[in-house]
């Protein structure tokens, strides 16, 4: 088991820097503000993770002219294919079957080899790691990487620069890289982690219960982004700090709160994209008064005609 450390961290800003785009702080609703990091390259926060791991193995020497190999609901391929693009070697992304067309199209867009294995993401990384050991690509991770969860952990940095005097960041949990990240520098400053995940999706907390990480099963509305069946050790390890709190919220109020973000600001997010906002706006976690919260809006590869039809 690898232990993301703050070092980590602030080693993958240097690499980012100047290559993903900084994240917008919106207001929300009293001391609550929204980090708009949905607007990242290719639409959610992997793009950090991605760059971070090729730009590393680029200057360790290590990254191959068989490119780079992903097994990924859609969010992590993305940023994949975008940052293989831009360092010049090719990109094999595999995906359930049941990925959003959005983020299929998205990924040809990018100039990614997509292919299309299973019904759940354990099966589309079986054929990614056979395919990694058959070709010599390199292999990446949507979640559980070091690089990858230090590369998302440089948003609470940037956060944290928007937002003076930030007690609490919220962020939703799938396989718990962005989690793991995010926590491991948010203990550094003394920042509050809240973990989200939905109420069927919820790897994160099984692990927490059973003491090590467990398969468990996934039935969400936010599946797509966030049905990894186990978290990282990384995560679990981030979990046990005093400083994480984690919650669970309902499809319902997921649905209720990406609808919420369309109606009242015209923001377009995933259902992903929305879960950590879930807790707050359904109760989950109420923070206390003048407890100044960001709360993270991951991602927004969605189709929106749902949103925007009645």
């Amino acid at each position: 088991m690898y232990r993301l450390t703050y070092d980590d961290v602030t080693a993958a800003a240097s690499r980012v820097a100047g290559h993903v785009r900084p994240v917008t702080v919106a207001e929300g609703d009293g001391d609550v503000r929204l980090a708009l990091e949905h607007l990242q390259h290719t639409g959610s926060f992997k793009a950090r993770g991605a760059h971070n791991f090729l730009a590393a193995h680029r200057d360790a020497g290590t990254l191959p002219a068989a490119g780079v190999t992903i097994a990924s609901g859609g969010n992590a391929g993305l940023a994949c294919a975008w940052a293989a693009r831009h360092q010049g070697v090719p990109a094999t992304v595999f995906l359930p079957e049941n990925a959003p067309h959005v983020k299929v199209a998205k990924l040809r867009g990018y100039g990614a080899d997509v292919r299309l294995v299973g019904s759940e993401y354990a099966e589309a990384l079986a054929a990614c790691e056979e395919f990694a050991a058959t070709t010599g690509a390199l292999a990446s991770h949507a979640y559980d990487h070091p690089l990858i969860a230090a590369g998302a952990g440089t948003l609470l940095e940037e956060i944290r620069e928007r937002v003076p005097g930030l007690d609490t960041v919220v962020v939703a949990v799938g396989g718990g890289g962005l989690f793991a990240g995010v926590a491991t520098a948010a203990r550094e400053h003394g920042i509050r982690t809240v973990a989200v995940e939905p109420e069927h999706s919820s790897a994160l907390h099984a692990a927490v219960r059973a003491g090590h990480v467990v398969d468990v099963d996934v039935d969400s509305v936010a599946a797509d982004a966030l049905g990894a069946r186990r978290v990282s050790e990384a995560a679990l390890h981030a979990a046990a700090d005093p400083g994480v709190r984690c919650v669970l919220v309902p499809d319902g109020e997921i649905v209720r709160a990406r609808r919420a973000l369309w109606d009242d600001r015209r923001l377009v997010v995933e259902h992903a994209g929305a879960t950590a906002l879930a807790a707050l706006t359904g109760g989950a976690y109420t923070p206390a008064d003048g407890e100044r919260v960001a709360v993270v809006l991951c991602g927004a590869n969605t189709d929106p005609a749902d949103l925007v039809q009645r």
